[in-house]
C-alpha cells in the first residue's frame, strides 16, 4: 500500500485596522493595489493615505514557497505621499514576512500574516481504501 502524503498548504491574510474598523482580507491574487481611492484591492479608509499609495506582488521562493512584496506608489512607479513604514522603518519596497506590521498614515495599521497549514490527501494508490467494521459504530 502506498503511504498518505500531506500536501502543504500556504494562507497570507492582511489584517486592516483603518477608519472602517479591524478586518481579515486573505491574498489570494498575484497583485493588489492599495490606497484610499475606493477602486483599490486593498481600499485604506484614511486621509493620510493616498490614492493609489502602495502595490503587493506575489512572488515564488527557489523552493517553490510563495511571498508577497510590497512597493511604494502606484504601478506606474509614481511613489505615495507618505510612504509605507514597515516594522517601524520607512522603505520603498519589502519582502513580507509573518507579522509584519506596515503603516500607511497615522491612523491604518495593516499585519501580514502568513500560515502554513499540512493538508491531508489522498494516498496515490487507487485501490487504498479505508473499511469501518460495523461492531466499531457507537450507539445513539
Amino acid at each position: 500500500m502506498a503511504a498518505k502524503t500531506a500536501k502543504i498548504h500556504q494562507e497570507h491574510i492582511l489584517i486592516v485596522e483603518d477608519e472602517n474598523g479591524r478586518r481579515s482580507l486573505p491574498l489570494l491574487e498575484a497583485s493588489y493595489s492599495i490606497g484610499r481611492e475606493e477602486t483599490c484591492d486593498v481600499y485604506l479608509k484614511s486621509p493620510f493615505v493616498s490614492r493609489h499609495h502602495a502595490m503587493l506582488y506575489r512572488r515564488l521562493r527557489e523552493d517553490g514557497s510563495i511571498y508577497y512584496r510590497i512597493v511604494d506608489g502606484d504601478d506606474r512607479g509614481n511613489l505615495s505621499s507618505n510612504g509605507v513604514v514597515v516594522n517601524g522603518t520607512k522603505k520603498p519596497e519589502h519582502d513580507l514576512e509573518h507579522n509584519d506590521q506596515l503603516v500607511f498614515g497615522n491612523d491604518v495599521m495593516v499585519t501580514y500574516r502568513q500560515q502554513t497549514i499540512p493538508e491531508a490527501s489522498a494516498s496515490d494508490d487507487p485501490y487504498d481504501i479505508t473499511l469501518i467494521d460495523p461492531a466499531m459504530m457507537m450507539d445513539d
